[in-house]
């Protein structure tokens, strides 16, 4: 066993040996050579590193790299930028002739996703924009994709809303009457009146969906006074007058009419006529006092508008309040057109009321005629009491002296009266509208019966 021991302890002793000699000597020269080159490098970098042009060196080396760093960062940055464009058109494809498309958007938003470059190229670029193919689609409900088209392959867009539901129906087409109307017409000279308007053409076609064509209660080309040039009376055509379809409320029905505009004839006239100013007072005055008399600006004002209203108008009415007015005074009025008539003469007039005492006087045997009684019928006084009334007119003396009989129309208003026997309500007028007129009959007694 002795033996053994030794040959073991021999054998590990030579392993130690061999290791010694080739690993660990050598390894350990190694280290110390290394070791003393880097002490004479680092005297060298000592001396090199206090140098400033090597200081400016690194320090452009060290921006250098930043800077790489730095551009890489922006790049992911830049990569992950997006714009909207917004409201950009949706066009259809589809046979127009034949079908009418319901639901698709008049436009959408688009939002780019990419290099801020690429965007800004892709902005500049021309595209085919967004669209959308119906082609072989049948009438009915459809749910289809919008597509944008780009040449710059380099962006990713996304679509708002990317899919949508239409609705295709067949087109059908009806001949409609064509009516107008005129717009702005107030912007028209106020001395002047369209007193007709002749369309080229009596009819259009409108088409579309028939459930839209069922609501189209009428028709009407737009005359816009505003698009006449240089108006004035005479004739003069108007070109290019847009066409509109109103449903029975009045709203635009969006249906394809044609033709889409026509033509018009215009007849500008500037019918006038001169007539008399009427005062009517209203109002009761003071106790015991009257209107002596009424001086006005102007006794005559020339009147524009529709022919018409100027063949109908026979006066102008101008009323001032007299009521508890018990001394002269002067009225400065504005004057209002009648219905139908778009200029006067005069704006403006003044009125001088000259106030007096007042007294009274009885006309006797005024006859009593009858007013808006039906064609197809007659009336006919009860007693020789309803024939005739006794009217007492109050006013200035000098007013009443100046009036006579004649001048007094007593009346009853037969209006919505029928066959039958009536009693009926007496109205007295005069032509002085200074003075008063009071009949003492009340109400008279007729018979109404057919003719």
């Amino acid at each position: 066993m002795k033996k053994i021991g030794r040959l073991i302890a021999r054998i590990f002793r030579h392993i130690g040996l061999f290791f010694d000699k080739w690993l660990i000597t050598p390894i350990t020269k190694l280290i110390l050579k290394i070791m003393g080159l880097g002490k004479v490098l680092l005297k060298s970098f000592d001396k090199v590193s206090g140098k400033k042009s090597t200081l400016l060196i690194v320090s452009l080396i060290v921006a250098f790299l930043t800077f790489i760093v730095i551009d890489q960062e922006s790049n992911v940055m830049i990569d992950q930028y997006a714009e909207i464009l917004y409201d950009r058109p949706v066009t259809a494809v589809f046979n127009e002739e034949l079908y009418v498309v319901e639901g698709l958007p008049k436009t959408v938003d688009i939002t780019l996703i990419g290099q801020r470059r690429h965007i800004f190229l892709a902005k500049q670029t021309p595209s085919k924009g967004v669209s959308v193919d119906l082609t072989g689609l049948k009438p009915g409900n459809h749910k289809v994709t919008l597509k944008y088209t780009q040449q710059l392959k380099s962006l990713d867009y996304k679509l708002d809303p990317s899919q949508v539901t239409v609705t295709i129906y067949e087109k059908v087409s009806e001949n409609r009457t064509l009516t107008y109307d005129i717009l702005h017409q107030d912007s028209l000279d106020s001395k002047l009146y369209i007193s007709n308007v002749e369309i080229d053409r009596s009819d259009v076609i409108v088409k579309g969906a028939q459930y839209k064509l069922d609501q189209v209660a009428s028709v009407k080309a737009l005359l816009d006074v505003k698009n006449i040039p240089n108006p004035k009376a005479g004739e003069i055509t108007v070109k290019d007058i847009p066409l509109v379809a109103y449903d029975n409320d009045g709203k635009i029905l969006d249906v394809e009419i044609v033709p889409k505009t026509v033509s018009a004839n215009v007849v500008i006239t500037s019918p006038s006529k001169e007539i008399p100013v009427r005062v009517v007072p209203t109002g009761s005055l003071a106790f015991g006092k009257s209107i002596k008399s009424m001086d006005t600006s102007i006794s005559k004002i020339t009147v524009y508008g529709s022919q018409e209203a100027i063949d109908s108008i026979e006066q102008l009415e101008v009323e001032i309040d007299v009521k508890g007015l018990d001394k002269d005074k002067e009225y400065n009025v504005t004057l209002k057109k009648p219905k139908g008539i778009t200029e006067l003469s005069s704006k403006t007039m003044t009125i001088k009321v000259i106030i007096d005492n007042s007294s009274s006087k009885e006309f006797q045997n005024i006859s009593v005629q009858s007013e808006n009684l039906d064609n197809n019928l007659k009336v006919q006084a009860l007693s020789d009491e309803d024939r005739q009334v006794t009217v007492v007119v109050k006013g200035s003396e000098e007013a009443i002296n100046n009036i006579q009989a004649a001048d007094i129309t007593a009346y009853i208003d037969l209006k919505n009266y029928g066959v039958g026997e009536h009693e009926v309500e007496v109205k007295v007028t005069g032509t002085d509208l200074k003075l008063s007129y009071t009949s003492k009959t009340k109400k008279i007694r007729v018979r109404i019966s057919e003719k």
